[in-house]
């Protein structure tokens, strides 16, 4: 661990325990000698031995590439059957215990914890979940009310300004780009994430004006990342029970905000391909996933939301009529 001991976090109802100060992540007074994941940063796992990396089996490669047409990252099994190693173009490097509980991370030396950040903030921690058996969704969320209103969709679609937009009226954010979810007797629950949004700087400059500008994530990425407490912004630090889904589509060229009921079969085949890191699973984890999902478009109504030619505002207006207290949530459902 670290010169002063570990640091201790808490993030999508885990306990984290990092050798390191995670740029992005408040620290937590509870210090558990057993958490559910140990972080070890600027570390390699050091049971495992460099040279045997050529017996390592290639698991998944990403469709994205980077300018040369490489794979954004590979994802390899370990010759140490409990590990999966995760490459990314750039160099960093990270390898995650299979069940879930440690995760390892390298960089070069031209980088920092800060640039390793960007991927163990999103992703990585994406992938931990997912290989604990937690369903996510590449979403995010507000809390409307009583419940969680979480917006799903392909990257861009605005899913992160939504939620800040919301957020500027009042409600609590719970979560930006990763949505966890879990099930508790027949409900179904969103965990809170970590205390900012990720914007890109156009949808900085639509939510604040053109004279903001907020801290880049990291030197390699041109998203930002934005405190909600800086910002006056309310953070959801507890569960709270999934209202509704909507899936964003494109922006119309005319017309006002509508939001559509989706059938069970339209809301499932929406779900599944919203959720975060599905590639990665094994089948017999697939399958749980596609069956609490199946669940879970039964119980929670799922919308599909266009967003009209109008402002920002105006979106976040129509949302709040549709979402808000005083007006049924069920009304999409099935």
């Amino acid at each position: 661990m670290g010169d002063d001991g570990p640091v201790f976090y808490t993030a999508f109802g885990l306990s984290l325990r990092s050798s390191q100060t995670i740029p992005g992540l408040t620290p937590s007074d509870h210090r558990s000698s057993s958490p559910d994941i140990d972080i070890h940063l600027a570390s390699r796992p050091t049971f495992l031995e460099p040279t045997i990396e050529s017996r390592d089996e290639l698991y998944y490669s990403s469709p994205e590439t980077d300018e040369r047409g490489e794979p954004a990252f590979r994802i390899w099994r370990t010759a140490d059957e409990d590990l999966l190693r995760m490459d990314y173009f750039d160099g960093v490097r990270f390898w995650l215990r299979r069940d879930g509980t440690a995760v390892w991370c390298t960089w070069p030396v031209d980088f920092t914890v800060r640039d390793a950040a960007v991927y163990l903030l999103g992703p990585i921690l994406g992938v931990l979940l997912r290989l604990r058996g937690v369903t996510c969704l590449h979403a995010s969320a507000v809390v409307l009310g009583d419940r969680v209103v979480a917006f799903a969709g392909p990257p861009g679609a605005g899913k992160s300004t939504t939620a800040t937009a919301l957020g500027c009226r009042g409600h609590a954010i719970i979560s930006d780009d990763i949505v966890a979810i879990e099930e508790r007797d027949g409900e179904f629950f969103v965990f809170p994430a970590h205390p900012y949004v990720c914007l890109w700087p156009e949808s900085v400059e639509m939510l604040y004006g053109k004279q903001k500008s907020i801290p880049g994530f990291a030197a390699t990425w041109d998203k930002g990342r934005m405190s909600l407490a800086e910002h006056d912004l309310k953070f959801q630090e507890q569960p709270v029970r999934l209202g509704a889904v909507c899936l964003l589509s494109e922006r119309a060229s005319t017309g006002a905000s509508a939001a559509e009921p989706r059938s069970p079969r339209e809301s499932l085949v929406g779900l599944i391909a919203d959720s975060y890191g599905t590639n990665l699973l094994e089948q017999e984890m697939r399958v749980k996933e596609f069956e609490l999902l199946s669940r879970l478009v039964r119980r929670v109504p799922i919308w599909a939301l266009h967003a009209g030619d109008g402002k920002l505002q105006e979106l976040c207006t129509f949302i709040e009529g549709k979402f808000a207290p005083g007006l049924s949530l069920e009304a999409g459902a099935r």
